[in-house]
């Protein structure tokens, strides 16, 4: 087999294990960057318990992702952050610009709340996550034009902040990634990895809900119009 039919029989095997809703589903879902056990994606999925067993055993044999047993439990997450990238960019080239009513107002509630503010794998996604992205570049914290590169003064601001940049990884320090309800890029990389971390250990923003979806709590308004002049009402 050439290389040629080779990267083609990848690309074809990739697309069989998205192509399943079920399986769709469970990757989305695991988008936040944490870890579930299969009972909670099979409640997620709709489905039965061995029914999913089956759907993540092909994923985590695809490498999409991977597995961890604690005690009884088994655990599954997104294989890695360059995965996470993968669904995220799909995920924004198929959703519609302009999506239908909703079903009715707790889809609609969620849909707001994910628009909103979210997690995309480990960094803040939604118009939270453009927020931050749009008052870096204000700032001169990052440079948008060049590559979406944080620049000497961002480097400073993380290091004043007191938040740690991991820059041993190859991991980029900084990437744009699509946001796919804001049509528009949020930073991602080492550097929206850490801020997203420590917006959520500081208690800037909270989960809510069973979705990616975040709020930003009255410290965190403060916190983030301190440090990068974010207007509180913008958040909200």
């Amino acid at each position: 087999m050439t290389t040629r039919d080779t990267r083609a029989a990848g690309l074809a095997a990739f697309a069989g294990l998205i192509a399943d809703t079920t399986r769709a589903a469970c990757l989305l879902a695991l988008l936040d960057g944490r870890a579930w056990t299969a009972g909670e994606l099979a409640r997620r999925a709709g489905v039965a318990p061995s029914t999913l067993s089956e759907h993540l055993g092909k994923l985590v044999a695809g490498g999409l992702l991977a597995e961890e047993r604690q005690g009884r439990h088994r655990y599954v997450r997104l294989a890695d952050a360059r995965t996470a990238q993968l669904l995220e960019d799909l995920a924004a080239q198929v959703t519609p610009r302009a999506p239908g009513r909703p079903g009715g107002l707790r889809e609609s509630s969620a849909g707001s709340a994910m628009a909103r503010g979210r997690t995309c794998y480990d960094h803040l996604a939604g118009r939270l996550g453009i927020a931050v992205t749009d008052a870096f570049g204000e700032l001169g914290l990052l440079d948008r034009e060049g590559g979406f590169a944080l620049t000497g003064a961002g480097l400073a601001w993380f290091g004043a902040t007191g938040i740690p940049l991991d820059r041993t990884g190859r991991r980029p320090l900084a990437r744009a990634c699509l946001d796919w309800t804001e049509r528009r890029p949020h930073l991602a990389g080492t550097a929206g990895a850490a801020l997203c971390r420590h917006a959520l250990d500081a208690g800037w923003c909270v989960r809510i809900g069973s979705e990616r979806a975040v709020k930003v709590t009255a410290d965190g308004e403060r916190a983030l119009a301190e440090l990068l002049g974010i207007a509180p009402g913008s958040l909200r």
